[in-house]
Formats: structure tokens, sequence, C-alpha cells
């Protein structure tokens, strides 16, 4: 079993895997440091990795939201104290449900109380529930709150968040949705690689990214973004995004190539994110590439436009 950093003395725990850090999220998150400055301990959110699903059903690893550096930077951001990461195992994923309360909270985390969405499970089967955690609770002296995560659109209608709800969004290319459920655009992180130069010979040179394995990409399209840099992380550049193949070169591997407007610069060898602001259109099949070229700058267009930017 891994050892858990401990010594702030008690403090007030989250825990989940938070991918996304999505609005449900942030009302866990909240009500976490809500509580520990009432009772002036510190706040921890309590994560895994790699995701559960991939340890407990191999090859199941779902589309990941965020990589754990940037959850770290989110759950930074909405005042906690301490981010911890609790290797998932093998070992772990057969924790009876009262151990892994004794073990890894009581005494290693030493938890006056602990925040979890209402749907939480934990132990070896998924058997521990949010009033089986209450119950230990009193038996080993900290509290218990489930908190409901549901919230409601502009609609009216109410939605659950779930990671698994924003996943969907951003498969289905719906961006604007995946955005409203994070409460911030959704972000694809990688590093920028060399491409085959054909945006260049276009007039439109683009930044190819290589991304982590399991990273959720949005469906295939053109999308309007800004791209972040990890050396300039407050400075936000527009960028008209396409995502597939390059049908109009009958290319087969799946590219992500943004093309940044306004800035004569080479990315190569960056890590940057790229925020989807707006889906602008399906990927299309040109006849020549002319018609490509005619079509980008139409799109750079609507870039500027989604973004609320002016015309060039």
């Amino acid at each position: 079993m891994a050892d858990l950093p401990g010594g702030w003395g008690r403090c007030v725990v989250t825990i989940g895997v938070f991918d996304g850090v999505h609005r449900g999220h942030q009302a866990l998150i909240g009500k976490t440091v809500e509580i520990a400055k009432t009772r002036n301990l510190p706040s921890v959110v309590l994560t895994f990795d790699p995701h559960p699903s991939e340890v407990i059903r191999p090859g199941s690893h779902p589309a990941q939201l965020t990589t754990l550096r940037r959850k770290a930077e989110l759950v930074e951001q909405l005042g906690i104290d301490v981010f911890t990461v609790l290797p998932f195992t093998a070992e772990l994923m057969r924790l009876p449900a009262e151990e892994f309360v004794h073990e890894l909270l009581v005494d290693q985390l030493h938890v006056a109380a602990v925040v979890v969405g209402d749907n939480f499970t934990f132990g070896a089967g998924a058997v521990g529930t949010v009033p089986l955690l209450r119950e230990l609770g009193k038996r080993f002296g900290f509290a218990a709150f489930g908190t409901d995560l549901q919230g409601e659109r502009d609609d009216d209608t109410e939605i659950t968040f779930s990671s698994t709800y924003v996943r969907s969004c951003i498969d289905a290319g719906d961006v604007a949705a995946a955005a409203e459920a994070l409460g911030r655009p959704h972000r694809l992180e990688g590093i920028v690689v060399r491409g085959a130069g054909r945006g260049h010979d276009l007039g439109y040179p683009t930044a190819n990214l290589s991304t982590p394995r399991f990273a959720a990409v949005p469906a295939d399209g053109v999308y309007a973004c800004r791209l972040v840099r990890a050396a300039e992380p407050h400075r936000r550049l527009a960028a008209a995004v396409s995502v597939g193949t390059n049908p109009t070169f009958s290319g087969r591997e799946r590219t992500v190539e943004a093309f940044v407007l306004d800035v004569d610069e080479d990315f190569y060898g960056q890590h940057v994110g790229l925020d989807f602001v707006g889906r602008l259109r399906d990927q299309i099949r040109f006849a020549t590439p002319p018609d490509l070229a005619e079509q980008i700058a139409d799109d750079v267009i609507r870039t500027r436009e989604i973004l609320g930017l002016h015309p060039e």
C-alpha cells in the first residue's frame, strides 16, 4: 500500500478521479474548502493515477479530460491547500471498504471530514457508499458529507455533471456543451511536432499537436480555439484548429493542426494547450488545394467572430 503524506495534521479531504474538474467537481471542492476554513484545517484533494478503470478493466481507460498537471493547476485555483495522488494498483483495488477508510483516511491522512459526491463508491467491489462512509465516520471520529452533482442549464433543465457526460460532448464535437459543464473550454494539451508542411504551402502554416495516448480529442472538424503555451500561461493566442485525417490529401493518420492567427512564430517543440471554444464545420474533402485554402480563409474569419476579435 502506498504511503500518503500527512504531515499537516488533521484535514478536510475530498476524494475522486476529478477528471475534467467540471462544475460538479468544483462544487465538491468548494464545499471542502469552506468546511476546512470553518475548522481552520488544511483542505486536501485525494485523486488517483492511473484511472481506476484501467486497473479494474484493463484496456478500458476512458478518454482523459485533464492531465495530472492541469488537474493540479485547476484545484489550486479553487483554493485547495494540498493536491495528493494515490497510485491506483491491484492491491488498492482489492482493499476492503473499511480498511480503505481506516488505513488511508484515518491512519495516514488523519481526516476530520470527508466530502464526496452522492454517487461515490470505494473499497473492493465498490461496495462502499456514502451511508457506509458516514457510519465509519462515526466510528473513527470524522464527519462525512455527500454532495449533489446536479445543476441547471440555461433552459432550466437539470443536468448531472459527470466526466462521462463531458467526454460524450467532446466525442460528438459539441465543445460548447462541454464548456458549459466544465465551466471553461475543454483544453487539449500536447507537444508541437513537425507536420507534412501542407499548411505552409497553402499559406496557413500550422502547429501540429502530438497528444497524450488517452487524451480526449474532439470529433473530426474545424474549431475556433485559443492556444496557450506552458511558457506563457496567461497569454491566449487565437487559432483555427483542424482535427481529422486531411481528406483533401487522402490522409489516414488523425492529426490536430492549429493555424495561429496574427503570430509569425515557430512553436516546434513547445508544450501547448488548445482551448476549444466553438465548432466551425465538419471535415470536408475539397477538389483542389486552392479550394481548401479559400475555405480556410473563411474559417479564419469565423474564428475571429467566435472569439470576439476585430477583423485583421
